[in-house]
């Protein structure tokens, strides 16, 4: 058995779809011959605690957790925000004006959090990288960033025993729709430290192939063949052993956060159509969305004419969210509008996939998103600003709900490979490669 240190800030008891991937990877490496010693946080701000997430680390995995000097306790206190609301409520629309308390605190996040706000932790886990290999020998390191500052420990940890490293990316770094606009003094500090990532790890793992693209587009002369495309998945083992029942209403779930660019206003606008031309009536839909969800989405939730359909529920256990999921009728997938739209899969897709219910799928119809969609079978697209489109694909599938019609048939072979554990096979394979090289 080889040891690989995986540094992780979204480690259980952190909750949210950012700690699956990781999480998995732990439970199953160890079947490929990797033993997990992980390095995590053990005082993190997390947008959601499942405490029920740490019974899937296996026992025999060694959790190092350090202490993080988070700066968001003083954001927090100079915007006036309560705890727990800083990850829903900060990332707005472009369209919307920010007041000049956002206005500071987002030139001193752009300014002096880089890459990222986690960046502090850097000063207690670099001391106990040494710690760590000097107890079990590390064979190799893995990073799982967002934060990014996981890649600069990782980086540090390479430096100083030139062991293979492997840099997994869940979103993009630079640029991307989550990313801070910084000017061009920290901008400079920010593409050296990205580049250096790029440039000096020994493979870089990405969950989807956009990310791959956009490093290769920043950074021409990186190597392509050390960039892996190691999709997310889902866990079946993780699915509850419940019924697919018949609803009384027709019922579409929603499951994650929704918050600035990512919202339900052209989804509603078609509900709304429905309505209006008499494709049913609000009394015969059940519209129901488990997660976390920022001010300006709430409103949407108040304002709509059919509010009374509309069930919003918090942060749940992951088990109980997929139960929720298998006893819809359809589930409602939403994709950031914005520039990077047609290259997003977000993780939960797959567990949308897994649990074998149709999909509506608001999205670029030309986008790895709808490619998912037609090579398995799970769904159907329409882009934002199709409403026609939107609105068909609800009516499809309310009618197969009103005719107990029973033919949906996703590509079950296809979907199998989404397994989570294929995942970390792959990362396995990877790992092994290296060590050989």
């Amino acid at each position: 058995m080889k040891n690989l240190l995986i540094i992780a800030y979204y480690f259980p008891p952190s909750g949210g779809p950012g700690v699956q991937r990781v999480l998995k990877h732990v439970k199953y490496l160890q079947e490929f011959g990797w033993q997990p010693i992980v390095l995590t946080v053990s005082n993190g701000q997390f947008p959601a605690v499942d405490e029920s997430l740490l019974s899937q680390v296996p026992d025999s995995t060694i959790v190092v957790r350090t202490h993080i000097y988070e700066p968001y306790d003083i954001y927090r206190f100079f915007t006036g925000r309560k705890k727990g609301a800083i990850d829903v409520n900060v990332i707005k629309k472009e369209s919307q004006k920010l007041s000049l308390k956002d206005k500071v605190a987002e030139f001193i996040r752009a300014t002096l959090f880089i890459p990222d706000a986690r960046t502090a932790w850097r000063m207690t886990a670099n001391k106990a990288i040494k710690k760590i290999q000097k107890e079990y020998k590390i064979d190799a390191v893995y990073s799982s960033s967002p934060p990014y500052t996981c890649s600069l420990i990782a980086r540090k940890f390479k430096r100083l025993y030139n062991v293979p490293w492997i840099a997994g990316f869940r979103d993009p770094w630079r640029g991307f729709l989550t990313a801070p606009k910084r000017w061009f003094l920290p901008d400079l500090f920010d593409i050296r430290m990205e580049r250096s990532v790029f440039t000096e790890s020994d493979a870089v793992e990405c969950a989807w192939e956009g990310i791959i693209k956009d490093a290769l587009g920043k950074y021409p002369l990186l190597k392509e063949d050390k960039f892996y495309h190691v999709p997310n998945g889902f866990d079946s083992s993780d699915f509850p052993k419940v019924e697919k029942r018949e609803n009384d209403k027709f019922t579409i779930t929603y499951s994650g956060s929704m918050y600035g660019r990512r919202n339900p206003a052209s989804f509603f606008e078609a509900i709304e159509k429905l309505i209006k031309e008499g494709g049913f009536k609000p009394e015969e839909i059940h519209l129901r969305f488990v997660g976390r969800f920022g001010a300006e989405v709430e409103e949407m939730f108040r304002n709509a004419s059919f509010k009374d359909s509309i069930e919003i529920i918090s942060y749940i256990p992951h088990a109980e969210s997929i139960k929720l999921l298998i006893q819809s009728d359809a589930l409602l997938l939403v994709v950031d509008e914005a520039k990077e739209s047609e290259e997003i899969v977000p993780g939960k897709v797959y567990e949308y996939i897994g649990v074998m219910r149709p999909i509506i799928a608001v999205a670029p119809t030309d986008s790895a998103i709808a490619k998912l969609m037609n090579e398995t079978q799970s769904g159907k697209v329409a882009h934002q600003s199709d409403i026609n489109g939107i609105t068909g694909i609800i009516k499809f599938y309310y009618q197969s709900w009103k005719n107990k019609d029973q033919s949906f048939s996703p590509d079950l072979e296809l979907i199998k490979s989404y397994e989570r554990r294929e995942a970390a096979k792959k990362l396995a394979q990877i790992l092994d490669n290296l060590l050989i090289k």
